[in-house]
């Protein structure tokens, strides 16, 4: 199993806490520096035309690519401990939550966003940070609306980690990365609070990543 990582990747990071969860461990972990324009030479353009982290590569099979993908893969592929629950409308709710993040407002914060937005439109810095801020905000709203759901346990969707939990967990990375404050997202952040103690979510994180920086 071949993965191409990025220490701040918000992707990646999801793929690494299915990794650890499930027990996995890559025989080769390979850096795409995204901040140096890595994913756009022309090695990684073979592996993922849209020149996007994570990419797994299992075995001899194609590169797998969108980290919700490569989850579910996980998933199938090692079904124990689950990451989707077991009834349709549960895996619908949970899939629903992930897809906040993964599909609607991560998208809009990446790099090659905010590079083409200051390229194109010359944003200055000040308004692609706004820019990120509000996308970001958003999310965290609807989420932490949705988490008024009696379907909500100790985690996103009852009391064992799924799918949700790990894009909860990719969205306060991002909030940390934009000095969101979470104290106004009291149940988001109760759960990613819970989730951090668990070490395959804190092992996973993006600042325990080669080539994170150090803290200070």
């Amino acid at each position: 199993m071949k993965l191409f990582s990025f220490w701040r990747s918000l992707a990646t990071y999801r793929v690494r806490i299915a990794l650890n969860i499930k027990g996995l461990v890559p025989e080769e972990v390979i850096q795409i520096n995204l901040m140096k324009g890595e994913q756009r030479e022309a090695a990684f353009r073979a592996v993922n035309p849209m020149m996007a982290i994570p990419a797994l590569i299992d075995g001899n099979g194609p590169a797998l690519f969108e980290s919700l993908a490569i989850i579910e893969y996980l998933d199938e592929t090692h079904p124990n401990p689950p990451l989707l629950p077991r009834d349709p409308p549960g895996r619908a709710r949970v899939r629903g939550l992930a897809q906040i993040v993964a599909s609607d407002s991560h998208p809009l914060i990446v790099p090659r966003v905010r590079e083409y937005l200051a390229h194109e439109f010359k944003f200055d810095e000040p308004s692609v940070l706004k820019w990120c801020r509000h996308w970001h905000t958003a999310a965290l709203t609807a989420l932490e609306r949705h988490l008024q759901d009696k379907s909500t346990g100790r985690y996103a969707h009852g009391d064992s980690v799924t799918l949700a939990d790990i894009c909860l967990a990719s969205q306060a990375a991002g909030a940390k990365y934009f000095n969101i404050d979470l104290a106004q997202f009291p149940t988001f952040r109760r759960i990613v609070d819970s989730l951090a103690t668990i070490d395959a979510f804190a092992s996973a994180h993006p600042l325990k990543q080669p080539g994170a920086p150090a803290p200070t």
